[in-house]
């Protein structure tokens, strides 16, 4: 069932939710009421005031608390394992994978509001729950997807700045000039400017967000078909939801294409703070740069090997192994294929990740979309005899702490099945659906009153001389 309909059903998921650990207190409950039939705008006013003091009196009770240690190996080794980030948004625990306000994927997929009976999430629904960490109904998702549409409006001098860039320059950059020809219109740096206090600051954040958010797919259409379509572009349609608008105006109409759009914009929103895209987000923000900046930001980290462009290695790997061995390849001239990708110093794309040490859920429920509506595709059951295979060849390898399949493991797959086969692209895809992560967290960055962030670096000369002192 893809959205609750009636009370009882409300009661039964509450009450299931009731039985779990009461050590949060109010904070699970805040997280799994449902919304009442307020406007989106009016339930933050409403939340605002209530988390400012919570926060304020996390800070004098508990202000001096020890979160953990910090070792040499944290130091030198992207700050691994530190506690550094309050992100309110999403929680990943290494176990059991991603909550959006201590929700997980399955339980979204049961709860948010769907466009057809046993479908997919809407993106709207998701972007509901992360700013106000309520479930919102039919309704109230209805209205969002009417609100997006009316602020989707792109001024002419953003697709001139992306027309002067090479139709061949890689989709990222393309996507990236165009948020920040988008900046032009912020609302956060008019009210800045204005001298607007502090305690306001949330509300043109909120603005600019929602701009964004729904201006993004319309750049991203926009950098698609400008590179792989002639320049061939397809308006909006404002029958349509989030996702479903976006897979139309890159040219795919296909009902479980809108199905797979859904799925894969709400499931690549948000993975808490610590990851390149996200921090760099909170970081650029916290010195009151405006939303269009730190997006941008965050684009270019996500546009890194290491991060975001994983999801187009990932489709180019599996693509190379069908063309040295044929798409029947058996598991065990698969595991030899993998062995001689380890062993030329490269690693496998789509397997292990920096904070999870189980199966991702994120890939979980790709899988679970591929068995019900392409099960036969040669491409997934190839990646179905990777899930078999990568596994114990990294174990036995011993290098890494994470043997299992992430996110970038199946996206593709899907993706070429229904006909976006541009690999290049696939990154934009992730950075328009990581913009309703990041704007949802930026809004409380601002309404929380959050500093402008200043760690303490050191040279290896300090830590030398530190550690020698320790011993």
């Amino acid at each position: 069932m893809a959205f609750f309909r009636g009370l009882s059903t409300i009661s039964k998921f509450r009450s299931r939710l009731a039985e779990q650990t009461t050590s949060l207190g109010s904070v699970r409950w805040l997280q799994m009421q449902s919304s009442s039939e307020q406007d989106l705008k009016s339930q933050l006013k409403e939340l605002i005031p209530e988390q400012q003091d919570r926060l304020k009196k996390i800070k004098s009770e508990h202000g001096k608390v020890q979160l953990g240690n910090i070792t040499t190996d944290m130091v030198i080794g992207g700050m691994r394992g530190m506690i550094g980030l309050l992100w309110e948004t999403s929680l990943l625990d290494p176990e059991e994978g991603i909550r959006f306000r201590g929700l997980s994927i399955p339980e979204c997929q049961k709860v948010l509001p769907a466009a057809v009976e046993g479908g997919e999430p809407l993106p709207e629904g998701l972007l509901w729950l992360l700013l106000t960490g309520k479930v919102p109904s039919k309704e109230q998702t209805s209205g969002l997807t009417s609100e997006l549409h009316s602020r989707c409006r792109v001024p002419d001098h953003v697709f001139n700045a992306i027309d002067a860039l090479p139709v061949g320059a890689h989709p990222m950059t393309q996507f990236a000039t165009g948020v920040m020809a988008l900046q032009v219109e912020s609302e956060f740096q008019k009210a800045y400017e204005k001298g607007t206090p502090k305690s306001k600051y949330w509300e043109p954040t909120y603005e600019d967000v929602m701009n964004l958010i729904a201006r993004l797919p319309v750049v991203a259409a926009y950098v698609y078909r400008r590179i792989f379509k002639d320049g061939k572009f397809i308006p909006s349609d404002k029958s349509l939801d989030y996702g479903a608008n976006f897979s139309h105006m890159l040219g795919f109409d296909d009902p479980k294409m809108l199905e797979l759009m859904r799925l894969y914009v709400t499931i690549h929103t948000d993975h808490e703070g610590g990851n390149v895209s996200a921090h760099t987000a909170h970081l650029v923000g916290s010195a009151l740069s405006d939303p269009y900046l730190s997006f941008a930001a965050a684009l270019n980290g996500l546009a890194g090997p290491l991060h975001g462009l994983a999801n187009q290695e990932v489709l180019l790997w599996i693509k190379s192994v069908v063309e040295e061995c044929g798409e029947n390849i058996s598991k065990d001239q698969l595991k030899d294929y993998v062995w001689k990708t380890l062993n030329s110093g490269k690693v496998v794309p789509g397997f292990g990740h920096g904070v999870l040490r189980k199966t991702d859920p994120r890939y979980t429920c790709q899988r679970e979309f591929a068995l019900k509506h392409l099960p036969e595709d040669p491409l997934f059951q190839l990646v179905s005899k990777l899930y078999e295979v990568v596994p114990p060849v990294l174990t036995e390898l011993g290098k890494v702490k994470n043997p299992w399949p992430n996110v970038d493991a199946h996206s593709g797959v899907l993706l070429n099945h229904f006909g976006l086969s541009e690999a290049r692209y696939y990154t934009v895809l992730f950075g328009v659906s990581r913009s309703i992560g990041i704007g949802s967290q930026l809004v409380w960055d601002r309404a929380l009153g959050l500093p402008l962030e200043r760690p303490k670096s050191v040279t290896m000369e300090w830590l030398e001389k530190h550690c020698a002192k320790s011993a």
